[in-house]
């Protein structure tokens, strides 16, 4: 909360600080400049290298349910496979389609200050420091989030239990006349 009222109130100072603002909407290159002091690059870059241990666990564990005698030779191959496929990620294809919806949402202004502020001791800081936050506030609020997701769960199945105590019984249907007798 500390940090979120200091990024606040630091951008506050950069925005409300300077020359009065422009609203001309932003360029691409002031989003592409934007996304380089923000290092989006090496971001996403470490963003999928994590994803893909974590994807490297999952499919071995997979490929061991499937074929108990799959051997680590075999488990290497795939995973040369997906760093391949890693390896040819369209990271920049993938900043070149942020780009608009950065510019549809910020002025020319908003990324003037974004880019001071990243550009900062206490920006670079806050960009090495996020991966860890983010991942230890996850961590420290997962049993929170567990314990609502549970609360969430019993009141659905109450309400589906409810629903059905109050759903009339079903009519019993007549039993079709056998063909024979019809006439």
């Amino acid at each position: 909360m500390k940090i979120a009222l200091t990024i606040f109130l630091f951008t506050s100072v950069l925005v409300f600080g300077q020359e009065p603002a422009s609203d001309a909407p932003a360029t691409r290159e002031d989003v592409l400049q934007l996304f380089s002091v923000m290092q989006i690059n090496q971001q996403m870059h470490d963003m999928i290298d994590g994803m893909m241990k974590e994807q490297k666990s999952l499919v071995h564990e997979a490929a061991r349910r499937k074929n108990p005698n799959i051997t680590q030779r075999e488990l290497n191959r795939v995973d040369r496979m997906m760093e391949e496929t890693v390896k040819d990620f369209p990271v920049e294809g993938l900043l070149d389609d942020m780009a608009p919806v950065y510019q549809k949402h910020l002025t020319k202004s908003d990324v003037s200050a974004m880019s001071a502020f990243y550009s900062s001791p206490t920006g670079q800081k806050l960009l090495r420091e996020m991966p860890a936050m983010t991942g230890e506030a996850m961590e420290a609020a997962y049993g929170r989030l567990q314990k609502q997701m549970e609360i969430i769960s019993e009141r659905a199945e109450k309400a589906i239990r409810e629903d059905q105590q109050q759903k009339p019984a079903p009519k019993p249907q007549p039993k079709p006349i056998p063909q024979s007798l019809q006439n």
